[in-house]
């Protein structure tokens, strides 16, 4: 566990590594960069900007070695906390690395190391943009704005995770909830000692001041790809926030206005056998990349990567958690078993049919779905302890369809914000206001998936009937949409639903068939006991406790 006080490394005026060969004097004792000498150093401000972004992923951040295999940045939270609600169902093996967030395991609690996780990163990412802005100053110069805009949408959207993982109320619910305490440029050191947890509030008028101030100096900018924000994006971000706060006028005003230039994605593109979820096209509005030099991927056969986890396309390599030692994530039958023959997203997840075919037809109907049937089922059959096909998602891609090696195959990108995301924002907020307007256009956006679909066939509640159908059928579309995404928390904090593991014909783990009426707090994250011991105002969120044994199965 590491064991510093994360508030106060993010005041020093430092960022990855990988800059450190632009500085010319260093001071030995804290390895620290004064403000004047990053100014003065060669391209500095523009190497700070650039890790920004770069930082995200690719480098162990946390540990420092490829020991952990979610050590892989930004992503990694994704699947942490998708998988603490139903939609993905994890391996019964214990070699799956995700089992401490599906299982509430211990390793939640603040005294052990995982929970060190999301505070090293996010405060580390958080430090970063604070280096930017303290250089850049209040009034950037013309050469600088760019990069200031470029870190207050950082800040924003990191704090934005931060407050709708710790907040034990979303801020619908309970502005007055604590998040977590906020450092900014202006932050001194012996205030980060004694220095509280922000309320959604606090925190949520901090994210708006940024991305207001974010619109205002990318304004004028034109990136070169997907892997900086623009303008687009802080709308993005701001749709995302006003979602949160309920604030459905603005929440509407800011997703239209963030679909500018931006198409759904096609059919041919959500399935690519070649391109699926792994290259940006014209509906990703933000996204990051894993790039053939990253320790994520040059080190330990690749296996500590999003890759690893997700892409289930390389049997033949014989690397990956997912293809080669532990076995693939999977959607939750029921959820499954939701979606029409007719919603082509049916085909991003294999369907339980496979396993009453021969091998032999079983394999030819994979071709449906995969370049490589023949590794594909065996992965399903042979790695995963479960040994059959059924639910195990294929929505992300090999690199170019790379089969046999690794190295290719898991370089790939990632989406952090699509189009679609803010077509069903837009839906869900323009239905609070008026529901006739708001069927409307997520009927609509439906149908660009599934020609046949009809309204209101995808309400479930899930214990919490004080949602409207409406909003659970916004929330059925986000679900499947955006499986794996990152998404799945958020949203059962944001609408207060609860968790339904255990029905018949579940494929959730035995032993962790839970179902429960209301939010689990294993979804408010503890806050990590070195923070709480050095930082006196700092208090911590309950500790959560697994449930025992498997709950009575749920009739749908």
């Amino acid at each position: 566990m590491k064991k510093s006080i994360l508030y106060i490394a993010a005041l020093a005026l430092t960022t990855v590594t990988t800059l450190n060969s632009c500085i010319k004097e260093i001071d030995p004792q804290s390895s620290t960069v004064t403000k004047d000498q990053a100014a003065n150093a060669p391209g500095a401000f523009n190497n700070f900007v650039s890790s920004l972004t770069s930082s995200l992923n690719g480098e162990f951040t946390y540990s420092g070695s490829s020991h952990y295999p979610w050590d892989f940045g930004y992503p990694s939270f994704f699947l942490q906390r998708d998988v603490m609600g139903q939609d993905i169902a994890v391996e019964t093996s214990g070699s799956e690395w995700y089992t401490t967030w599906y299982s509430c395991g211990t390793g939640l609690g603040p005294t052990y190391a995982v929970c060190q996780l999301p505070w090293t990163y996010y405060y580390g990412w958080i430090k970063n943009c604070n280096t930017v802005l303290s250089l850049a100053g209040e009034d950037p110069a013309n050469d600088q704005k760019a990069g200031a805009g470029i870190a207050y949408a950082m800040r924003a959207m990191f704090y934005m995770d931060l407050a709708r993982m710790y907040a034990p109320e979303t801020y619908a619910k309970n502005p007055e909830a604590a998040t977590v305490p906020i450092i900014t440029e202006q932050t001194s050191a012996a205030d980060a000692t004694n220095n509280p947890r922000a309320t959604n509030k606090e925190i949520f008028a901090l994210i708006l001041s940024d991305l207001d101030k974010a619109e205002t100096l990318l304004a004028d900018y034109k990136r070169t790809d997907v892997y900086t924000p623009d303008v687009s994006v802080v709308y993005g971000l701001k749709a995302r926030a006003y979602l949160t706060m309920e604030d459905w006028a603005n929440a509407e005003k800011y997703a239209k206005q963030a679909q500018t230039g931006y198409q759904v994605m096609t059919e041919s593109q959500y399935l690519s056998k070649t391109d699926g979820f792994n290259k940006p096209n014209a509906s990703w509005m933000f996204g990051l990349t894993f790039r053939p030099s990253d320790p994520n991927i040059t080190e330990n056969d690749a296996d500590s990567s999003w890759g690893s986890q997700m892409i289930i396309e390389v049997s033949g390599s014989g690397c990956g958690y997912s293809a080669n030692y532990v076995g693939p994530k999977r959607i939750d039958s029921h959820l499954f078993s939701t979606i029409p023959a007719t919603d082509f997203r049916r085909m991003c997840f294999l369907d339980p049919a496979l396993d009453e075919m021969s091998k032999a037809d079983a394999i030819k109907a994979l071709e449906a779905y995969t370049g490589d049937p023949e590794g594909v089922y065996t992965t399903g059959t042979k790695v995963s302890s479960r040994g059959n096909l059924g639910c195990i998602e294929i929505k992300f891609r090999p690199k170019d369809g790379e089969y046999e090696n690794q190295y290719t195959a898991f370089t790939v990108a990632v989406p952090l914000m699509r189009v679609e995301e803010m077509k069903l924002i837009e839906a869900e907020a323009a239905g609070m206001q008026n529901e006739a307007r708001g069927i409307e256009l997520l009927t609509a956006f439906a149908k660009t998936r599934d020609a046949n679909y009809e309204y209101g066939t995808h309400n479930e509640a899930y214990y919490n009937t004080a949602t409207s159908k409406f909003q659970n059928e916004c929330w059925w579309q986000r679900r499947v949409e955006l499986w794996g995404e990152g998404f799945a928390t958020f949203d059962i904090k944001r609408l207060q639903k609860g968790i339904i593991r255990s029905y018949a014909g579940t494929n959730h783990v035995s032993g962790y068939q839970w179902n429960i009426q209301n939010t689990p707090n294993w979804m408010n994250l503890c806050i990590i006991q070195s923070e709480t011991n050095n930082n006196s105002a700092c208090t911590n969120n309950e500790t959560p406790k697994p449930l025992s044994g498997d709950s009575d199965p749920f009739a749908w």
